[in-house]
C-alpha cells in the first residue's frame, strides 16, 4: 500500500486517481496507523516552504513518518514542496526542513527578467545517474513544473536528474530510500505515469524492480 500523505497542503486527489491508473494500491490519510502500515510513501505538497513545515508539525506526523524512512527504510518520494522539505533550509523561509538530504533551497533569479517566475510547464529532464526508479523511461522524458524555488544539492551523488531553466537546477533526487522530484509526475502524463509505476514496483531491498515480460 503506497499511502499519499495528506497533512492539508494541496490537491492530491490527482495522485490518487495516477496511483490508480497504473493499478497501484494507494489512499490519502493522515492517520499515524495507515503510515505505520503503508509499504511506500508519497509526500506531496504545494505552496510555501514554512507553510509546509508548520502544517506536518501541526499534524504531529513527523516523528512518525520519520520512524518509517529513517529507521524502517522506507521508500517515500517527495513530489514539489514536498522535494524541498527533504532539504536542510529554504530561501523561501526560516524554518529548518526535514535535512534528510543535505541540500538547500534556491530562488530562481534572472537579471533583465528573461525569464518567467514561476518557471512552469512542460520541460525535460536529464539523467545524472543510472537508477531502477528510470527503467523504461525515454532518454528526453518530460514533466510539468510550478515552482519558483529549486533544489541545490551539497552532495552531487544525491542528484538524480537535472533540468535547464536559465541554469541547470536539480529535478530530482534519490539518497537510499528517499527520493524527490520537483515537478508533478501526477499532471505528466506517460512520463509520470511511468516514474510512479516504477515507484509503485520497487521491491524493499532497493536493489531490484521486478523483471517484466
Amino acid at each position: 500500500m503506497i499511502v499519499v500523505i495528506d497533512y492539508k497542503t494541496g490537491n492530491i486527489g490527482s495522485i490518487l486517481n495516477m496511483l490508480k491508473k497504473i493499478d497501484a494500491k494507494g489512499m490519502i490519510s493522515s492517520d499515524p496507523k495507515d503510515i505505520k502500515k503503508a509499504d511506500k510513501l508519497i509526500l506531496p505538497g504545494v505552496g510555501s516552504f514554512d507553510e509546509g513545515i508548520n502544517n506536518l508539525k501541526d499534524s504531529g506526523l513527523i516523528s512518525v513518518i520519520e520512524d518509517k524512512v529513517i529507521k524502517e527504510k522506507t521508500p517515500i518520494m517527495g513530489i514539489c514542496l514536498g522535494m524541498q522539505l527533504l532539504a536542510k533550509r529554504s530561501e523561501e523561509g526560516v524554518l529548518d526542513g526535514l535535512g534528510w538530504i543535505d541540500a538547500e533551497v534556491k530562488r530562481f533569479k534572472f537579471e533583465n527578467n528573461e525569464l518567467k517566475i514561476p518557471h512552469m510547464g512542460w520541460n525535460s529532464v536529464t539523467v545524472l545517474k543510472q537508477d531502477n526508479l528510470l527503467r523504461g523511461m525515454l532518454e528526453q522524458s518530460r514533466f510539468y513544473f510550478v515552482h519558483s524555488y529549486y533544489f541545490a544539492c551539497k552532495d552531487d551523488k544525491d542528484a538524480l536528474l537535472a533540468t535547464e531553466y536559465g541554469h541547470s537546477f536539480t529535478s530530482a533526487v534519490k539518497k537510499d530510500n528517499i527520493i524527490g522530484v520537483q515537478f508533478h509526475p501526477e499532471k505528466s502524463h506517460k512520463f509520470g505515469m511511468k516514474l510512479l509505476e516504477n515507484f509503485a514496483n520497487y521491491n524493499q531491498s532497493w536493489g531490484t524492480i521486478p523483471s517484466v515480460s
